[in-house]
Order: structure tokens, then sequence, then C-alpha cells
């Protein structure tokens, strides 16, 4: 069983981390934390004790206890091996490893460790992450951001990281509000040229799926439109549908079906995807439609993932340079704890054809 001041100090402390008690706040006093946790006096100061200790709080003669800067302040324990925290939106799947495979090779031929942290997208788990890798001392951050179109509720904790000096780069995208370095594919681009292609290639009503709660998503969108907008006999004939990262992908798909229906004379030809998940998930709901791919309808997707070139059909593409953007984020961080200044780097992306297009 924990002993009784222990979980005290860890709930104090828990508070101090996430901002319950924010720093040079006055936290409760000896008499009201007794009352709150139900213990002795004894134990609430054995816990506080400790927390002074450690660098959390700080007493005023006469004026109660305060939280400490313990960002920059508290006791930082003896360690030969430093660490980078490194948060991404996913870690065992998609083209996630290979991306944190990229920055731990270049982080460790330096002598330091990687703290890993996945948001699943979800702001309460970034800011968890971002917490806890701040009470864990990490020299610097690699963050993929979560939502990074959407109003942000962590600024607070990001402001936390400007005060302390600790350098930060974000990758794959960014939030607009803060100046942290970037290191991203030109989302727009890439798109443009894999609808151009299709266009180019006969197609016409092309339907683009993009999700638009990041700036991948819209970025690639603002890429299919820049497409039809240098297609200007077909400029008409396109189609954009959106959806959020916390959507089911069966009512995404049910949606996509909608606009796929076999009676409608307005049913694309083509279908560009936010990512090659995604193409994967649409070809197998077209298979089970009946709609033939590339045949009827062709698919393309975005990242190059290692399951597309293995599925039927294989899947055309762009490539997303995945160990490379995971190293190059991590050099440029590396540069910044050598204080020198971040610049922004945007990596190529290339079209790989497969067989889930073809012509018309």
């Amino acid at each position: 069983m924990e002993i009784k001041y222990v979980m005290v100090k860890k709930s104090i402390k828990d508070s101090i981390i996430n901002g319950k008690y924010k720093i040079n706040e006055k936290i409760p006093t000896e008499s009201e934390l007794m009352g709150m946790y139900s213990v002795s006096r004894y134990t609430i100061r054995r816990a506080v004790g400790d927390l002074e200790h450690e660098g959390y709080i700080y007493r005023v003669q006469g004026g109660g206890m305060y939280v400490n800067d313990w960002i920059n302040h508290k006791v930082r324990s003896e360690r030969s091996n430093q660490s980078v925290g490194v948060i991404t939106t996913h870690i065992a799947d998609y083209i996630f490893p290979n991306i944190i495979s990229g920055i731990d090779q270049v982080i460790s031929a330096e002598g330091l460790s990687v703290l890993i942290g996945n948001t699943h997208d979800e702001y309460d788990n970034e800011r968890h992450n971002l917490l806890n890798m701040l009470d864990n001392d990490v020299v610097g951050f690699i963050i993929e951001p979560t939502r990074s179109t959407l109003e942000n509720p962590n600024l607070d904790v990001y402001q936390m990281i400007v005060n302390s000096g600790k350098p930060a780069v974000f990758m794959n995208s960014h939030y607009p509000q803060l100046d942290f370095p970037y290191v991203e594919i030109d989302d727009t681009q890439a798109e443009k040229k894999i609808v151009d292609y299709l266009l180019d290639n006969g197609h016409e009503r092309v339907l683009g799926i993009f999700q638009v709660d990041d700036l991948q998503g819209v970025n690639r969108m603002n890429g299919f439109i820049k497409s039809y907008q240098t297609h200007p006999d077909v400029s008409s004939s396109g189609d954009i549908m959106m959806y959020r990262s916390g959507d089911e992908i069966n009512s995404v798909l049910s949606k996509i079906k909608d606009r796929v229906d076999v009676q409608s004379e307005s049913r694309p030809t083509a279908i560009v995807c936010y990512n090659d998940q995604l193409a994967i998930e649409v070809i197998g709901m077209l298979s089970k439609e009946g709609i033939s791919v590339p045949g009827e309808i062709s698919v393309a997707g975005f990242d190059d993932y290692e399951i597309s070139k293995f599925v039927d059909p294989s899947i055309t593409t762009m490539t997303h340079p995945k160990r490379h953007m995971g190293e190059t984020a991590a050099k440029l961080l590396l540069d910044m704890l050598d204080k020198n200044k971040g610049d922004n780097k945007m990596l190529d992306s290339e079209l790989i054809v497969r067989d889930s297009t073809k012509g018309i």
C-alpha cells in the first residue's frame, strides 16, 4: 500500500504540473490540506517538505506556501544521459515508426535518449505529454501538432516551453500561433501534382476527400483546388468532401458511397484521399459495392504507406520522406541546442503511379 505522505505528495505535485496550482500562486494551507486529504499534520509536512526540497513549492515567512517556477528552478537529478521529448499523434502504426526511428538514430548518436509520447490526436493527451516531459526535464521537443487548424487549448503549456528556453521543433504541420521552426512536406504542391496527373489523363470529375482539422489536410485540399484552377476547361467538375480526425470511418465511407452512387450522372471517375490509410478503406468499400478500381473509378492516396504497394490494386500515391523527416527534425533540434537559429525545412514529395489509377 502506498505510504500516505507519498500519496499526498503525488497529488499536490500533479496539481502543480497540470496547472491547477499555477506558478507563484498560493496553495492551500497545511490545515486546509489536512482536511482535503484526511491526514495528520505530520503527513502534510512530510509531503510539502519533499516538494519544497525538490523545487516545486517555496514558503514565504508568515505568508504561506507558493508554487515555485518548477520548470526552471526545481532540483535536478544527476543524470549523464539527457532526453529529447518526442510527441506524435500515433506511435506504432502507419508512417510513424519510420519517423521515430529517424529521430532516434540522430539523437542517440549524440548521446541523448528519446522520451516518446503520443496524443491519438486528442488535446488532453497532448497536454499530459507536454507537462510530463517538462517535469522530466527534457532538453528539447520534437512535436507533431494535434488538430493544427483548430483553436488549441494548450497554448499556455507551449508558453511554458517558450519561457523555459527549451527549443522545440514541429514536424508534419505546425501551429501558426507559435514561432517554432517546422519540418514539413509542401503538401499543397504535392497534392496539386497528383490531381494534375489525373486531370491530364482524362479525368474531369475528381472527388477529393480531406481531413480538415489538421494543416496537412487543409494544405492538400488547397492543392486540389489549385490543380483545378490550372485546368479551366474542367474547373467546375471537381468535388470536395471534408471530415475530421474524430469521425467514425464507417460514417466517412457512407458519405463517400453516396457520392459514387452508380445511378448518379455526376459520379466521380477518380477519388483522391487524404492519405493511403483512407485510400485502402475506400478501395475496400468500392469493391463491396461491385465498383472496380481502377476500371470504373481510380483511387489515389498520399504518404506511400508501406502496405500501399502490396494491396490489390497497389495504390498510386505521393511519397512521404518518413525517416528523412525524422532525421531532419532531430538535426534541426540539435542545431538549436547549440544555440543556432532554427529555420523551417520543406521536404520534397514524388508521385508514384501504381495500379489503382488509369487514364480515360
